[in-house]
C-alpha cells in the first residue's frame, strides 16, 4: 500500500443544497462509469487516490474549488450514487463523516460476506490507515472523515480528512493499496498541507526505533516505497485568479469550444447542436475522464465547467449542468449496449483541445471570462447557495475575448 498524496484546504462549513447534491450524484456516477468502461476498476482507485485529480473532480462537479467541503460532499454524493449499483459496478464505498466513519468495519464485513473477500484484512487496512494519519503522524490534524473505497477483487483506496482546530484548515490524506509494502514506514505517496512547524512523524524512516517501542502495527519488512508522492496546497483566497489556472490550457479550451466551428469536424458530428457553453463543460468533464495525471496540476481550471455553489468563479449554470449530465448518461448507456460512439466523441473533444494547445499562445484576461460568465449566468439558470442569478437590469456590452 502507499499513501498517494495529501491536500491542505481552507476549512468551510455549511451543507450542499439539494439542487446541487442531486446533480453531483448523477454527474459523479456517470464520470466513474465512463472511467470504468474505458480504463477499469483499478484506474478508478488510482484517480481517487490522486489528490490533484480528486480536487479537479470536485471542481468540475460545482463544489467550491479550493475548500475542505469538496471531500465530504464528493464522497457523500459518490457513495449515494454508486452503492445501489455496487454489485454491477464492482465498486463499494464505505464510511463517511463522523459517526459514518465508525461504521466502516461493519460495512466492510458485510461486503466481504457478499464477495468472498477477506473482511478482517480489509478492516485491518482501514483501521491502520486511519491510525497512521491520526496518531503516527502528529501534525495537528484530527481525522473526522474516513472513506474506504473497495473493488470486488480486493483492491482499495482511502480518502480521509482531518481538521486543525487552531488555524481553521483541513488536510486530506489519500491511500492506495497498489504495491503496498508497509503501513508504518513512509507509506504515503503524498501529504498536502500548510506547514505547522516541526511535527512528530513516526512513519519516517529515521523513526524506526521509536516505532518499535510505541507501535507494533505491522511485522512486514519495509523497503523504500515513497513513490509518486502528490502534494497539493490550496490557496486561502476564494476567488479564482489567473495564477490559479494554466492559461494555455484554459485558453485552448475556450478557443476550441467558442471559436471553432465544431460541426466541420467529422469526429464531432455527434455533438452537433450542442451549444458552445455546454461544449465548454463537456470538454472539462472529458478531461477528468481521460486526462493524464499531469493535467490536474491546476484544479481551479475545472471550476470553469459548472462554476461553484458559492458563486466562484461564477454561479452554477443549472441548464448547462443538466445537459452535460444528460449527454454523458446517454453515452454511458449506449456504451453498455455496445455502442461507444457518444463517449468516443466526447473523448475526441478532449483530444482536439490538447492538439490546439501545441501552438496556442494565450492572450486573454481570466477576469473577463469570469465577468462574461456572471453576466450571462441568468441565461443558463445560474444558481448559488444565496439564490438564483438575476438578469442584469442593463446588460453591459461584452467585448470579444481575445484568445488568439
Amino acid at each position: 500500500m502507499k499513501s498517494s498524496g495529501t491536500t491542505d484546504l481552507p476549512l468551510h462549513y455549511g451543507k450542499v443544497p439539494p439542487w446541487l447534491y442531486e446533480r453531483m450524484s448523477s454527474l459523479g456516477l456517470s464520470i466513474i462509469e465512463a472511467i470504468l468502461i474505458d480504463y477499469g476498476k483499478e484506474e478508478v482507485l488510482r484517480r481517487l487516490a490522486d489528490p490533484f485529480w480528486f480536487q479537479s473532480f470536485g471542481a468540475v462537479m460545482g463544489m467550491d474549488w479550493h475548500s475542505s467541503g469538496i471531500t465530504t460532499s464528493v464522497m457523500g454524493a459518490l457513495k449515494r450514487a454508486i452503492n445501489p449499483q455496487a454489485t454491477s459496478l464492482g465498486i463499494y464505498i464505505c464510511g463517511g463523516k463522523g459517526q459514518f466513519s465508525r461504521e466502516t468495519p461493519a460495512e466492510l464485513i458485510r461486503i466481504a460476506d457478499q464477495t468472498g473477500l477477506d473482511g478482517h484484512k480489509l478492516v485491518h487496512a482501514s483501521k491502520l490507515s486511519a491510525k497512521v494519519d491520526n496518531t503516527a503522524i502528529q501534525d495537528g490534524y484530527q481525522l473526522y472523515l474516513h472513506n474506504f473505497i473497495l473493488t470486488d477483487n480486493g483492491s482499495w483506496a482511502v480518502v480521509q480528512q482531518g481538521m486543525h482546530k487552531q488555524d481553521g484548515t483541513a488536510r486530506r490524506y489519500h491511500w492506495h493499496s497498489e504495491n503496498i509494502q508497509s503501513f508504518v514506514e513512509e507509506p504515503h505517496t503524498g501529504i498536502n498541507g500548510i506547514s505547522q512547524g516541526r511535527i512528530l512523524n513516526l512513519t519516517a524512516s529515521g523513526a524506526a526505533a521509536n516505532r518499535n517501542g510505541i507501535l507494533q502495527i505491522s511485522q512486514e519488512e519495509s523497503t523504500k516505497i515513497l513513490q509518486d508522492f502528490r502534494r497539493l496546497m490550496m490557496p486561502g483566497h476564494h476567488d479564482v485568479r489567473s495564477t490559479d489556472v494554466d492559461l494555455k490550457r484554459l485558453g485552448s479550451l475556450l478557443y476550441v469550444t467558442r471559436e471553432l466551428q465544431l460541426d466541420h469536424f467529422e469526429d464531432l458530428l455527434l455533438l452537433k447542436g450542442v451549444g458552445p457553453r455546454t461544449m465548454q463543460s463537456l470538454a472539462l468533464v472529458s478531461e477528468v475522464i481521460h486526462g493524464a495525471p499531469s493535467r490536474f496540476s491546476d484544479p481551479a481550471r475545472f471550476s470553469f465547467a459548472h462554476g461553484g455553489k458559492d458563486g466562484h468563479p461564477f454561479p452554477v449554470p443549472i441548464k448547462v449542468y443538466d445537459e452535460s449530465i444528460q449527454i454523458l448518461q446517454k453515452g454511458v448507456e449506449r456504451s453498455k449496449l455496445g455502442h461507444a460512439d457518444k463517449l468516443k466523441t466526447i473523448n475526441k473533444l478532449h483530444q482536439l483541445v490538447i492538439k490546439t494547445e501545441e501552438h496556442f499562445t494565450p492572450n486573454f484576461d481570466v477576469q473577463q471570462v469570469i465577468g462574461q460568465e456572471r453576466t450571462d449566468s441568468w441565461k443558463y439558470g445560474g444558481r448559488t447557495v444565496m439564490g438564483k442569478a438575476k438578469r442584469p437590469s442593463a446588460s453591459p456590452t461584452s467585448s470579444q475575448l481575445s484568445l488568439f
